[in-house]
């Protein structure tokens, strides 16, 4: 084995499995030492009892390659070499080339000795291991750009012209940010690369012809520049991109996930889109999508701290999600916290970081209002006051959320202001319901002011709190409010139904 691998004299491993465990290679060095006399040949009588001729070992390369391709590693199927000569190297003729549990700075050199005779590797994966134990990596497992071959390492992989490649770092292996050529791989039909902290550089005149899928997961890399050589990219997935530019004519399918990351600037151009699904941190962004064809969406943007704020109301969390049932709404979800350290009213800037948001139809909204107290009026008619919201929407759910914390508005509280004067035209809404209804009077004028501005109001649901479950009263007045439209069908749900 030792001449497969080049491995340094007198070591009796294969250079690129120093991460087999210790006990393992005990048991290959036995076995080994075991094999060191002379050679018996499959065609000999046994020796023993259970010992006989080495069938396997006489089939034809195509079906002992079948019996390697089962093997979960590159490395175990080259061990196979150990038991006899006529699996010595075989396995350089697979092609799904699985390289789980090899030591870094032995990766060259294995990618080395895979055939690259006809028929071409079918697919390249590999995981770069790391002892699994708590606090940081150590320093001899750490390496920086001098130590890293991560060039040479991408190179030999495009060598072998795979068409598929999968090629994760484990975090924390490199000290240091790296630039790194990403190399041309023709025939790869999907790339995906996990490699921290490395900068990818497309090289000039670079073109991956086949691509059609790749995944960039914690790399950096000029996306402009790389989608403009793959014009035939129908699936592209990020992660941990601070910055999303993404024009591309033929892609079908986005997915962004930067939960982890501040989000700055995401620009979406993509004519034939037809599924879009982000999730992303917000720090001041701007947003611009254009994907006039997109039927699918699951947008998810988190806002950390009172960032954007209206009155007492801080922005959480917006998402547009489209239904998991073909026919059903699209909802636009909205999530706000009241809090009275809040007295200052940024209704323009409140609208517009919402509006960012409304990168395909719907026609359901949703507030999810953790009140702690206060009033949610003012709110409430300052989004259904927004255009595209109040031209949209046919169905309006508000879900009430109770905190620990129990607050009465102080005195002149911007909660209370003159909401209940408000008067807007929702011609498109036909549902309305409230979960959580407490039977608070702010709550019974919000009622009766929907009603009012709601002609073509067909249903109105009514969840009851656990405290206005228990109140008669608070039951027969929602009952007489409702009993002024009796176009309005009315439904009056206890908590514990």
């Amino acid at each position: 084995l030792l001449h497969q691998f080049q491995s340094p004299p007198g070591s009796t491993i294969l250079g690129f499995c120093h991460s087999v465990p210790s006990r393992r290679r005990g048991e290959i060095r036995a076995s080994m030492e075991a094999s060191s006399g002379p050679r018996r040949s499959s065609a000999q009588e046994p020796d023993g009892p259970g010992d006989g001729a080495d069938l396997i070992s006489s089939l034809p390369d195509e079906l002992l390659l079948l019996v390697l391709a089962r093997l979960p590693c590159a490395a175990d199927a080259a061990l196979t070499g150990v038991l006899s000569r006529r699996w010595l190297g075989l396995w350089a003729g697979l092609r799904q080339i699985v390289f789980r549990g090899v030591a870094l700075p032995s990766l060259e050199a294995a990618l080395g000795r895979v055939a690259t005779t006809p028929p071409a590797v079918s697919l390249l994966k590999i995981r770069v291991p790391i002892k699994q134990q708590r606090g940081p990596v150590p320093m001899e497992h750490r390496t920086d750009s001098a130590g890293v071959p991560i060039n040479s390492l991408l190179r030999a992989a495009a060598r072998l012209d795979p068409e598929k490649i999968d090629f994760r770092l484990p975090s924390g292996l490199i000290d240091r940010s790296l630039a790194v050529d990403l190399p041309r791989f023709h025939r790869a039909t999907s790339i995906a690369l996990d490699l921290s902290p490395i900068t990818l550089a497309v090289p000039a005149g670079a073109d991956f012809p086949a691509l059609e899928t790749l995944s960039l997961a914690r790399c950096s890399t000029d996306l402009d520049a790389l989608l403009s050589c793959c014009p035939r990219l129908r699936t592209l997935r990020l992660s941990t991109a601070r910055d999303i530019t993404v024009n591309s004519p033929s892609l079908q399918e986005l997915v962004v996930c930067c939960e982890t990351s501040m989000t700055r600037h995401v620009d979406i151009v993509a004519p034939a889109l037809k599924q879009l699904v982000i999730s992303l941190t917000a720090v001041d962004h701007s947003i611009s999508v254009l994907a006039p064809m997109v039927e699918k969406v699951s947008w998810h943007c988190q806002y950390l701290g009172p960032r954007i704020v209206f009155g007492v109301w801080s922005l959480n969390k917006v998402q547009l999600q489209s239904a998991e049932i073909q026919g059903e709404p699209s909802s636009l979800c909205i999530y706000a916290c009241a809090y009275s350290a809040f007295f200052h009213a940024q209704a323009s800037h409140f609208k517009q970081e919402i509006e960012k948001h409304m990168v395909a139809a719907f026609s359901c909204l949703e507030l999810h209002l953790i009140t702690t107290g206060h009033a949610f009026g003012a709110l409430v008619f300052h989004l259904l006051g927004m255009n595209r919201i109040r031209t949209a929407t046919r169905r309006l759910k508000v879900v009430l959320q109770r905190s620990a914390l129990k607050e009465v508005c102080p005195p002149y509280c911007l909660c209370e202001s003159n909401w209940r004067s408000q008067t807007i035209s929702l011609d498109a809404l036909e549902e309305v319901e409230f979960n959580g209804f407490s039977g608070a009077d702010h709550e019974f004028d919000l009622l009766e002011l929907i009603l009012g501005c709601a002609p073509t109001l067909k249903r109105m649901i009514v969840k009851l709190s656990d405290e206005t479950s228990a109140s008669n009263d608070g039951c027969a007045k929602i009952v007489n409010i409702l009993k002024a439209c009796s176009s309005v069908e009315c439904d009056v749900y206890h908590s514990s139904g």
